[in-house]
């Protein structure tokens, strides 16, 4: 049995490339090892069989944006954490094999209200980073409230044309029932605390609060505590 060696070192034998180009491929998951993509350019191999695939290409692996829903009850860096292989929702792969330079570097974009559930925005490309930063207040963003109580005389009119609440203006917003208990609201950059505000302004309290789009993206049918990767159709 021959001494291991790093995966990165076996492919340069195996196919005369540079050493860029030995990690490059195998961070891209274009290697297997005894048939298991491995994309860790320091795994030891020894007698194992190394392959690499045909349509292999030595890129730096494109930026990924990840999609999650996030349970209320967590915070972005806790999110974070159960974002794994094991959690991405099968149905919305989209032709993409998790690797572990997928979950390097991502950052927290367009953060939920407190206390809401739903669609959480992580992303190691800097485009949507900066747009999701510097155009937010642009984006309009669709929360379903779940409420108790019972609504004002007029309440759904007030919420889209603007109401006060405790000596404050409101901003109106685009509210409509989505069924006897729950409450859709379309708004551009809403600031902490504003749909529990929304809500009291016309006798109603928040139960929960769950967001199901930012922008052109709606996060779809994915259970709480998993994910999916954006794809390259959709924008914000």
């Amino acid at each position: 049995m021959s001494e291991p060696i790093r995966l990165s070192k076996r492919l340069i034998e195996l196919v005369g490339c540079s050493r860029r180009e030995a990690e490059l491929f195998i961070e891209g998951g274009w290697v297997s090892v005894d048939g298991e993509i491995i994309d860790e350019p320091q795994f030891k191999v020894g007698n194992q069989k190394v392959e690499l695939a045909p349509d292999a290409k030595a890129d730096a692996p494109e930026p990924v944006t990840l999609l999650l829903n996030q349970p209320a009850e967590l915070d972005p860096e806790s999110a974070l954490a159960i974002i794994t292989p094991a959690t991405l929702a099968e149905e919305h792969r989209y032709g993409k094999r998790p690797l572990k330079g997928h979950f390097l570097r991502l950052a927290c974009a367009a953060e939920l209200q407190p206390g809401a559930s739903g669609l959480q925005v992580f992303s190691q490309d800097w485009r949507i980073i900066r747009k999701l930063t510097d155009d937010i207040a642009k984006l309009e963003q669709e929360y379903v409230v779940e409420v108790s109580g019972e609504m004002a005389e007029h309440g759904l009119n007030r919420l889209n044309h603007g109401v006060k609440w405790k000596g404050r203006e409101l901003p109106a917003v685009k509210a409509s029932w989505q069924n006897e208990t729950r409450l859709r609201f379309a708004m551009k950059n809403p600031q902490p605390g504003l749909l529990a505000q929304l809500c009291a302004s016309v006798g109603l309290t928040v139960v929960s609060m769950r967001r199901i789009r930012v922008g052109g993206v709606s996060l779809g049918k994915i259970a709480p505590g998993h994910w999916r990767y954006l794809s390259a159709k959709e924008k914000f």
